[in-house]
């Protein structure tokens, strides 16, 4: 099954997907928020491209772990996604992966200008990937 990963902000969207075997996860694109949302053109190309079987979206949780304001909002940007495009949502957490997505590409050597364009796609990858991994060592 291939899953396609969103990291919905307000502004933009990151999108990573998995191999059909659910191994590894890749950093595809990031496209606007309403873009998305809307299901415009772009992101009904991706789809069709990589034709995935569910949308996993990272729900931003507080360091305490509970839902506050931001993970309402993904919810229900993820549900209209969900309800547009006929696929099942699941929902993981990204606490922090948009941290580590940026210290991934300063170590890179990216700076703040360069890497806006792409901590949104790494950080869909990031948490997609650690989806994957839980659920090969929960399937062992």
């Amino acid at each position: 099954m291939r899953v396609m990963a969103l990291d919905i902000g307000e502004v933009r969207v990151g999108v990573a997907v998995s191999d059909p075997g659910e191994r590894v996860a890749s950093p595809v694109c990031v496209l606007p928020a309403a873009e998305v949302a809307g299901g415009a053109k772009p992101f009904r190309r991706l789809l069709e491209d990589w034709e995935p079987e569910l949308l996993l979206c990272g729900l931003p949780l507080t360091l305490a772990g509970e839902e506050g304001p931001q993970a309402q909002r993904v919810r229900k940007v993820a549900a209209q996604v969900s309800a547009a495009t006929g696929l099942p949502c699941a929902f993981t957490d990204e606490r922090l992966s948009s941290a580590a997505a940026k210290r991934s590409l300063r170590e890179k050597g990216y700076d703040e200008r360069a890497m806006r364009g792409k901590v949104d796609m790494i950080a869909a990858s990031l948490f997609l990937q650690a989806w994957l991994d839980e659920r090969a060592a929960q399937a062992r």
